[in-house]
């Protein structure tokens, strides 16, 4: 058994760690989940702000895709048709996917995330936390009636946080 205090490895059933003396009677009985009654991460997203979004139609080549991001100095293009969000590409489909490729072979829609993950307005920030941790995501689209208003990234919710914080 592993002291929770130190991480030495203790023979099963002793109730003090040989390492440090923790207590280890109770560290393998199950304790109820603590509440949580903090504000930040109750706030909705609209606190931090719509970012701005920059849109581009699927059939957009990729290169020019690629130049209007450098161009705005954004990471993401979200992907409409028809106003409404069809997809996201990002710096990193770029990176990933479109590298070593003929750029001007290739449309948005050849590369982009169709479908994504999306947040409304009134989602709080713990809701886009957990998204973009279980998804891995840096961005997320949000939208509303199906038709992009913002987007969300990974930095805008850290800072968000540590300026809570501060």
């Amino acid at each position: 058994m592993l002291c929770p205090v130190c991480r030495f490895d203790n023979f099963e059933g002793e109730d003090t760690c040989a390492n440090c003396g923790a207590d280890l009677a109770t560290s393998d009985v199950p304790q109820p989940a603590q509440d949580f009654h903090d504000t930040i991460l109750g706030d909705h997203i609209d606190r931090l702000g719509l970012g701005s979004l920059k849109t581009v139609d699927p059939r957009t080549p990729v290169a020019d895709a690629i130049r209007q991001m450098h161009e705005a100095d954004t990471d993401c293009l979200l992907v409409t048709e028809g106003g409404q969000l069809v997809g996201i590409f990002t710096d990193r489909d770029a990176v990933v996917k479109v590298a070593g490729k003929r750029q001007d072979a290739f449309d948005v829609r050849d590369f982009m995330t169709p479908d994504p993950v999306v947040l409304r307005h009134d989602d709080t920030i713990a809701v886009a936390i957990h998204k973009m941790a279980v998804g891995e995501f840096r961005h997320l689209p949000i939208v509303e009636g199906g038709r992009p208003i913002g987007v969300v990234a990974a930095a805008d919710l850290f800072r968000h946080l540590v300026d809570s914080l501060a």
